[in-house]
């Protein structure tokens, strides 16, 4: 059996099914030519999902993977992978959503996504995509207009499932209350670091999945994930790799999860997890791990300016 097809899959609530492990793209600088061969690689290794945005800067090389792997016939065709992008802050307005997920389509070589989110629950001035977001153009989120003009993608076709990324439970029962399409993917921070304890169950209730991003813990600042004695010790009891361990868990949690590398080999050992698992003494280890998120708003504003439209605690996204 190819490695593609030992991938669990889970069933969204739109009916569609997602490879519970992905491929994440964001890299800064992004380099296309770089980023194709890291794709075909992936897809080679057996990786089916892959996750990338407007503002990474990768949908045009990640397109080009796609067109190239069918040419190769490692994939007979782009049926065969899962693929989500998501609408970056400066189109979080209703009139902007649908020019934006027809922009993606077209870098991306594709008719359609499998999956669309909006990347934060923040608003700003209309504009090309860029990082970090000038505070002074921070403007209110219409969040009802934009996911009337998410679902209207859905009933067009344009993507099989929507959903929202860095959203709380406060956030998602906000768009629970008009949704006539509920989010089928809340993709949020998680790892044995930062557990989301609170935000899984309340997806579990809902019928949201959770789609865990940073599963190794890389990004900004110090990796309290790898360098965990907890996970290395478990690690070298078991003769895994603590990458491995942290995927695992994830993976016994239920979420599914984006890992981002571009070395083969170890594209091949997040892809190890499937024929093994932790014993409860180990959950109950990683279950004591302190925990402390790295993500926030205020990552993405610049420090300087002021915030004239709206009030910061509007933004907060921390789900502790």
């Amino acid at each position: 059996m190819a490695i593609s097809e030992k991938i669990p899959k889970l069933t969204l609530n739109s009916g569609h099914v997602m490879p519970v492990v992905g491929m994440g793209t964001a890299e800064y600088p992004s380099i296309p030519e770089k980023m194709k061969s890291a794709y075909l690689d992936a897809i080679a290794v057996g990786y089916r999902h892959f996750d990338t945005a407007s503002l990474y800067n990768t949908e045009q090389p990640l397109g080009e993977a796609i067109q190239e792997a069918i040419k190769l016939g490692l994939i007979g065709s782009r049926e065969e992978l899962f693929v989500t992008s998501k609408l970056w802050c400066p189109d979080n307005h209703p009139n902007l959503v649908l020019p934006a997920i027809k922009s993606s389509l077209k870098i991306l070589k594709t008719d359609y996504l499998d999956l669309y989110l909006i990347h934060w629950p923040v608003s700003v001035k209309p504009g090309p995509p860029s990082l970090p977001l000038k505070r002074e153009d921070v403007v209110p989120l219409d969040l009802k207009g934009v996911w009337q003009a998410m679902e209207e993608c859905q009933r067009l076709g344009l993507t099989k499932s929507i959903g929202v990324s860095n959203f709380t439970s406060k956030k998602l029962e906000e768009i629970l209350s008009f949704a006539k399409i509920p989010p089928a993917v809340d993709q949020v921070e998680m790892n044995i670091s930062w557990q989301q304890q609170k935000l899984k169950e309340y997806c579990a209730k809902k019928g949201i999945c959770i789609t865990a991003y940073s599963p190794l813990g890389g990004q900004f600042g110090a990796n309290s994930v790898l360098t965990s004695d907890v996970l290395k010790e478990i690690a070298t009891a078991k003769g895994k790799t603590a990458a491995q361990i942290a995927l695992r868990w994830l993976l016994e949690q239920g979420v599914s999860m984006v890992v981002k590398s571009f070395n083969k080999e170890r594209l091949q050992q997040n892809l190890e997890i499937f024929d093994w698992e932790l014993t409860e003494e180990e959950r109950q280890k990683i279950s004591k791990i302190p925990q402390k998120n790295k993500i926030s708003i205020e990552r993405l504003l610049t420090k300087e300016g002021s915030l004239n439209s709206i009030n910061i605690s509007d933004l907060e996204i921390l789900d502790v």
